[in-house]
C-alpha cells in the first residue's frame, strides 16, 4: 500500500477561548476547538428540520452521580414517553473537544442547540438528547421520530476507562446510526483509541446464559457505523488511483501481516471493529476555516463564509444520515419512545448493580413494563367503552361486555410488545379483570332491575284497578289497558326476575279486579237479554212494513220495464235514419269522385296541348336562329334587321318561358287541389274503411299515370335538346351558304310574319288555358265548401247518434238499478227473517250461558280460596326475600365503605409518596447547591494555594542565592588543601547539591500540577524531570514554555501568569519581555 500524500499543510493546535452561548437552559453536547462542520443553505437538515427543531432544547438523558451510579433524567424520560410512534436514534461519539455537538446542531438545521464551547474543559457530561424529535420518512415509507444523542468525550481527563466503555456501549446499543467523530486520518493511534470496541464484549452480553459474547453476536444489534474524519488533509489514493473514504476505511481495517504480540493486538482491534460494525461507512471533512481565531467561534460564523469543500462534505454527510437512518429495532419489534426509555433504564440498572448488561434480559424487562402499561390502558379502555345504557338482560350485557372487551384487547395488542410470557400473563390478567368487572356490574344492574320491576308492577296494579272501577267500563277496554301496561312493562323493565314478577301480578289481577269486572259484565248481559227480547218484537213489526214496501217496488218495476221498451224502439228508428243518411253520403261521394276524374282528364289534355305548342315553338326558334346566323355573316345591312328579329324572338321566348312558368304554377295549384281533394276523400273515408281503400288505390293509380306522363315528357324534352344541338351544329355548317340567303330574305320576312301570327295564336291559347285554370280553381273551391258542409253534417249526425246511445245507456242503468233495488228488498226480507230466528236461538244460548256462568262462579270462588292460601304463602316468601335483600344491601353498603376506606388509604399513600418524592427532589437540589458551593470553595482554595506556591517560588529563589554565596565561600576556603582533600571536598559538595536537587524536586512534585506543552492546565509540571538551565538572559527566546513559566514565577509575576488561562509560547514571551526585561 502506498503512503498517503499530504494535501495542504498540517493540523494546527488548539488555542483561544470563547464563552458558552448565552440563553441555553442547560449545558448540552460536547464541543470542539477545531470542529469543522456547518451545513450549507441547501443542506437537508435546514430544509426539513427547522420547524421541529426550532422549539426544542437539549435535555440530559443519562448522567453519573458522585457515587458512580448512572441515572435517567426524569425530564428526558417524560419527553420520551410522549413519542408514541417509531423512533430512530442518531448518536455522535468521540474524543472530547472535537466538535461532536456542532455536527448535531447541523443535523438539527441550526447554528446553536447543543452547547458548543472552545475551552479545554469538556462541556458535556453523560448522554444528552434533543427534546423535540424530528419527524422523518424512511425510504420504505415508514414515518418515524428522529432523536439526536450527544455523548461525553470518551477520553476526558476526569474519566476512567470503565466509564468511557460504559458510555460508548450505551450509545451503541441505543442508536440506529452511530457516528464516531475523530480529528485527522485513521492511523494506529486512532485505532488504539477505538480499542474500547474490544472491551465492549466484556461489558455486554446478548444472553444471560452461556459463555463470553463475541463481537459478531453483538454486531447483530449494532447500528450503522459512520467514521467521520475531521480536518482531513490527505489525498486518498491507492496504487496511483483515487479511492473513496469507504475504501480508505476498509484498507485501514485490513489485518496487518506479521507476527508478535503487538501485531496480534492490533489485528484484534481491527477484527472487533469489523465484527461489531458489519454495516459501516466513512466520511471526510476538510478544515472549515483557515483562521484559527474564527475557529474558536465557529457557531457564530455564517455558513457562507465556510469553505465550499467543507459545505459540500457536510451536505453529503447530512443527506446520508437522513436517508440511511431507520427506526430502532430489537429483533422484529420497532422501538418507541417509552420502550427506548425502558431499555435504557434496564441497561443502567444492570450497570449500577455491577452486572454486565444483557440485551435479552433488558428487552424482557422492557416487554414487562410495556405490557404492564398496555394492561393499564386496556383496563381503562374497557371501563370507558363499556356501554352502561344497555338493558339489564343477560344477552345485551354480554354483548356490551364482548364489545368493550374486544376494544380493550385491541388496545392491549396495539400497545403490548413482544410475544413472550410477560405478554401472555398480562393478557390473562386482562381477561380476569374484564370478567370480574363484568360480573360485579351485572349483579348491581340485576338488583336495580328487580327493584324497577317491582315499582312498575305497583304502578300497573294501581292503573288497572282504576280502569276496572271506571264508569261504563268493559272487559275489552280493561284488556286493552292491560295490554298497554304489559307492553310498557316489557319495553321498560328488564332483569332475570322480570317474568316471574309479571306472572304473580297477572294472577293477582285475575283474582281481584278482573273477576269483579266479570261479575258485573254477567249482570249486564242479563239485562241486555231482556232488552233483546223487546227488540225482537219491534223487528217483527218492521218486517211487516218491509213486505208492504216490496209490493210497491214490484209495481214500480213493471212501469220501468215499459219505459225501457219504448226507449229501445226509439233507438231503432234513429239507427234506420242514420243508415239512410249514410247511403246518401256515399252516393254524393261517388258523384264527386266522377267529377274529379273528369277534371283530371281535362287537365291532362291541357298539358298535352301546351307541350305540343312548346315543341312547335322550339322548332321555329331553331329555324329562325339558323337563318339569322346566315344573314348576319353575309350582309351587314341585314344584321340590323336580323338583330331586330332576334330581339322580337327573345321577347317571344320570354313570353313562352313565362307561359311555361304559369303552366307550372297551374300544375302546382292542381297538385294542391288534388291534395285537398285527397284530404277530403280521407275525411269522408272515415265513414267507411272499404271506400277509403278504394279511393286511395285510384289516387295512387292516377299519380302513377301522371308520373309516367311526366317521365315521357321529360324524355321528349331531352330528345328536343339533342335535336337543338344538332341544329346548332348544322347552323355552323350552313354559315358557308350565307350568300344564298340574300335571295331568300323576302321569303324569310313572310315566314316571320307567319310566325308572329302563330305566336299571337299561342298567346290566345295561353289566355284560354288561364281562364280554364281559373274555372278549375273555382270548381275546387266549390268542392271544398261542399266537402266541409258534408263533414259538418256528418259530425252533427254522429253527435246525435252518440246522444241516442247515451240515452240508451242511461235507460239501461235505470233498469239495472230498479232490478238491484228489488233484489235488495228481497235480501232485506230474508235477512230480517234470519235475524229473527237467530235472535230466538241466541236467547236460548244466553239462558244456557247464564247457567254455565253461575257454575263457573261457584268454581271460581273455590279457586279463589285456594289462591288466597297460595297468596299467603307467596307473601311469606316475599317477606323472606325482602329481608334477604335488606341483608344484601347492608353487606353492599359495608363493602362500599370498605372500598372507600381503601381508596382513601391509597390516596393518602400516593400523597405521602408524592411528598417523599418532593422531599427527595428538594434534597437533590440542596445537594446540587451544596456541590456548587463546594466547587466555589475549592476554586477559592485553589487560588490561595496558587498564591502560596508563588510565595514558595520566591523563597526558593532566595534560598538558591544564599546557597550560591555559601558555595562560593566554601570553595574559597577549601583552596590550597591536598588533592585528596580536594577530591573529598568536591564529592561532598556534589552530594550536597544532589540532596538539595532531590529536595527541590520533591517540593515541586508536591506543590505543582503537570502542565502540557499544548496548552493544558496552568497548574503543573513533572517534578522529577525539571532541570534548572543556566543560560544568558539575551538568549531567552530559546527558553521552553516550562522555563518561561519558571522564570516569570521566580521574578514574582505568577499573578499575571494566572490571568492567561491557556497561553501559548508567544504570549509567555510577550509577558517575559514586558515584566522581566521591561521592554
Amino acid at each position: 500500500m502506498q503512503m498517503l500524500r499530504f494535501r495542504s499543510g498540517s493540523a494546527s493546535k488548539e488555542k483561544g477561548s470563547s464563552p458558552v452561548a448565552a440563553g441555553q437552559s442547560s449545558p448540552s453536547a460536547s464541543s470542539t476547538l477545531l470542529f469543522s462542520s456547518s451545513s450549507s443553505p441547501s443542506s437537508l437538515g435546514r430544509t426539513s428540520n427547522g420547524a421541529s427543531a426550532a422549539l426544542g432544547r437539549p435535555l440530559r438523558l443519562v448522567y453519573c452521580d458522585g457515587r458512580g451510579k448512572f441515572h435517567l433524567d426524569p425530564e428526558a424520560v417524560a419527553a420520551l414517553q410522549l413519542v408514541k410512534g417509531p423512533v430512530g436514534v442518531v448518536s455522535v461519539c468521540g474524543r472530547a473537544r472535537q466538535g461532536k455537538s456542532f455536527i448535531l446542531n447541523q443535523l438539527l438545521g441550526r447554528s446553536s442547540g447543543f452547547q458548543v464551547a472552545s475551552t479545554h474543559k469538556p462541556c458535556t457530561k453523560g448522554l444528552w438528547m434533543w427534546s423535540a424529535p424530528i419527524k422523518r420518512m424512511s425510504l420504505d415509507g415508514t414515518e418515524y421520530s428522529l432523536l439526536l444523542l450527544d455523548t461525553e468525550g470518551i477520553d476526558a481527563y476526569d474519566q476512567t476507562g470503565t466509564y468511557s466503555i460504559q458510555l460508548f456501549s450505551l450509545a451503541v446499543l441505543l442508536s440506529s446510526l452511530f457516528i464516531y467523530n475523530q480529528m485527522g486520518g485513521i492511523d494506529e493511534a486512532a485505532l488504539d483509541r477505538l480499542s474500547l470496541v474490544t472491551e465492549m464484549t466484556k461489558h455486554i452480553r446478548v444472553r444471560a446464559t452461556g459463555g463470553k459474547t463475541s463481537a459478531s453476536e453483538i454486531g447483530q444489534f449494532a447500528p450503522l457505523f459512520i467514521w467521520l474524519l475531521r480536518d482531513f488533509y490527505l489525498d486518498l489514493a491507492e496504487e496511483n488511483r483515487k479511492i473513496t473514504p469507504r475504501d480508505y476505511l476498509e484498507l485501514a481495517l485490513r489485518p496487518i501481516q506479521g507476527g508478535g504480540r503487538d501485531v496480534t493486538s492490533k489485528n484484534e482491534i481491527r477484527e472487533s471493529i469489523r465484527a461489531l460494525f458489519p454495516d459501516r461507512e466513512c466520511f471526510t471533512l476538510v478544515r472549515p476555516l483557515h483562521n484559527e481565531n474564527d475557529l474558536q467561534r465557529l457557531d457564530q460564523i455564517p455558513l457562507e463564509r465556510l469553505r465550499p469543500e467543507f459545505r459540500v462534505g457536510l451536505d453529503e454527510l447530512t443527506k446520508f444520515v437522513f436517508e440511511r437512518t431507520r427506526p430502532k429495532q430489537v429483533g422484529s419489534t420497532v422501538m418507541t419512545g417509552p420502550m427506548l426509555a425502558g431499555l435504557t433504564q434496564s441497561f443502567l440498572d444492570a450497570i449500577n448493580n455491577g452486572a454486565v448488561p444483557v440485551i435479552s434480559s433488558s428487552w424482557q424487562s422492557v416487554e414487562e413494563s410495556e405490557c404492564r402499561r398496555a394492561y393499564d390502558t386496556a383496563s381503562e379502555v374497557y371501563v370507558s367503552s363499556f356501554d352502561h345504557n344497555k338493558p339489564a338482560e343477560e344477552d345485551a350485557l354480554r354483548e356490551a361486555h364482548e364489545d368493550a372487551f374486544q376494544k380493550s384487547l385491541a388496545s392491549f395488542n396495539a400497545t403490548a410488545v413482544g410475544a413472550g410470557s410477560a405478554r401472555v400473563n398480562y393478557e390473562k390478567q386482562l381477561h380476569k379483570f374484564c370478567r370480574k368487572k363484568f360480573e360485579d356490574y351485572k349483579k348491581s344492574v340485576f338488583l336495580e332491575a328487580d327493584k324497577q320491576c317491582s315499582d312498575m308492577i305497583q304502578r300497573m296494579d294501581k292503573k288497572l284497578r282504576a280502569a276496572c272501577l271506571a264508569a261504563g267500563v268493559r272487559v275489552a277496554s280493561v284488556i286493552e289497558v292491560l295490554e298497554t301496561l304489559l307492553f310498557e312493562y316489557e319495553s321498560s323493565c328488564h332483569g332475570p326476575g322480570k317474568w316471574q314478577m309479571l306472572a304473580i301480578f297477572l294472577r293477582q289481577c285475575l283474582e281481584g279486579p278482573i273477576l269483579d269486572l266479570c261479575i258485573k259484565q254477567i249482570n249486564l248481559a242479563e239485562s241486555e237479554r231482556t232488552a233483546l227480547a223487546l227488540k225482537c218484537r219491534s223487528d217483527e213489526d218492521k218486517l211487516k212494513l218491509l213486505s208492504k214496501q216490496l209490493e210497491a217496488q214490484e209495481k214500480h218495476k213493471t212501469e220501468y220495464l215499459k219505459r225501457y221498451e219504448d226507449a229501445i224502439n226509439d233507438k231503432l228508428k234513429i239507427s234506420e235514419d242514420l243508415a239512410i243518411r249514410l247511403s246518401n253520403l256515399r252516393s254524393k261521394y261517388a258523384t264527386l269522385e266522377e267529377r274529379c276524374t273528369a277534371i283530371s282528364k281535362d287537365l291532362d289534355l291541357a298539358r298535352q296541348e301546351s307541350s305540343n305548342w312548346r315543341t312547335k315553338y322550339e322548332k321555329s326558334v331553331q329555324e329562325h336562329r339558323a337563318e339569322g346566323d346566315k344573314l348576319i355573316s353575309q350582309i351587314a345591312s341585314l344584321e340590323a334587321r336580323y338583330s331586330g328579329a332576334e330581339g322580337k324572338y327573345e321577347a317571344a321566348r320570354e313570353q313562352a318561358t313565362s307561359a311555361q312558368e304559369e303552366a307550372l304554377e297551374w300544375r302546382h295549384k292542381y297538385e294542391v287541389a288534388a291534395a285537398q281533394a285527397k284530404s277530403a276523400l280521407e275525411r269522408v273515408a272515415l265513414v267507411q274503411d272499404k271506400i277509403n281503400s278504394m279511393a286511395q288505390e285510384r289516387v295512387d293509380s292516377v299519380r302513377a299515370e301522371f308520373a309516367d306522363f311526366l317521365a315521357e315528357k321529360e324524355e321528349e324534352i331531352k330528345n328536343l335538346n339533342i335535336k337543338l344541338e344538332r341544329a346548332e351544329s348544322h347552323a355552323n355548317a350552313v354559315s358557308s351558304q350565307m350568300q344564298d340567303a340574300e335571295s331568300q330574305l323576302r321569303i324569310h320576312d313572310a315566314e316571320t310574319n307567319a310566325l308572329k301570327k302563330e305566336i299571337n295564336d299561342l298567346l290566345q291559347k295561353l289566355d284560354n288555358v288561364k281562364s280554364s285554370s281559373l274555372s278549375y280553381e273555382k270548381e275546387a273551391r266549390i268542392l271544398e265548401q261542399e266537402k266541409r258542409y258534408l263533414e259538418e253534417k256528418y259530425l252533427h249526425e254522429c253527435k246525435k247518434a252518440e246522444e241516442a246511445e247515451e240515452k240508451y245507456k242511461s235507460a239501461e242503468r235505470d233498469a239495472k238499478r230498479a232490478i238491484e233495488l228489488a233484489n235488495l228488498a228481497r235480501d232485506d226480507v230474508i235477512t230480517a227473517q234470519k235475524e229473527k230466528s237467530e235472535a230466538q236461538h241466541l236467547s236460548l244460548e244466553r239462558l244456557t250461558m247464564l247457567e254455565r256462568v253461575q257454575r263457573q262462579v261457584a268454581s271460581l270462588e273455590q279457586e279463589k280460596l285456594k289462591l288466597y292460601e297460595g297468596l299467603q304463602v307467596l307473601r311469606h316468601s316475599e317477606e323472606e326475600a325482602l329481608s334477604r335483600v335488606e341483608l344484601l344491601e347492608r353487606k353492599f353498603d359495608d363493602r362500599e365503605k370498605e372500598i372507600e376506606e381503601l381508596m382513601n388509604g391509597s390516596n393518602e399513600q400516593r400523597s405521602s409518596s408524592v411528598h417523599v418524592f418532593n422531599d427527595l427532589l428538594a434534597s437533590e437540589r440542596a445537594a446540587r447547591a451544596e456541590a456548587n458551593r463546594r466547587a466555589e470553595a475549592l476554586s477559592l482554595q485553589l487560588q490561595i494555594t496558587q498564591g502560596k506556591l508563588d510565595a514558595l517560588h520566591q523563597e526558593m529563589t532566595t534560598i538558591r542565592v544564599t546557597e550560591t554565596a555559601l558555595d562560593g565561600k566554601f570553595r574559597s576556603t577549601s583552596r590550597g588543601k591536598r588533592s585528596r582533600g580536594d577530591d573529598v571536598g568536591t564529592e561532598s559538595v556534589q552530594n550536597i547539591e544532589a540532596v538539595k536537587g532531590r529536595g527541590k524536586s520533591k517540593l515541586a512534585g508536591t506543590s505543582m500540577f503537570s502542565l502540557p506543552e499544548d496548552g493544558g492546565s496552568v497548574y503543573g509540571g513533572e517534578g522529577a524531570n525539571i532541570e534548572i538551565e543556566e543560560a544568558d538572559s539575551n538568549d531567552y527566546t530559546r527558553f521552553t514554555v516550562l522555563r518561561l513559566r519558571q522564570e516569570l514565577t521566580s521574578h514574582g509575576f505568577g499573578a499575571q501568569l494566572l490571568e492567561l488561562k491557556n497561553p501559548s509560547k508567544k504570549d509567555l514571551l510577550d509577558l517575559y519581555e514586558k515584566n522581566v526585561l521591561q521592554k
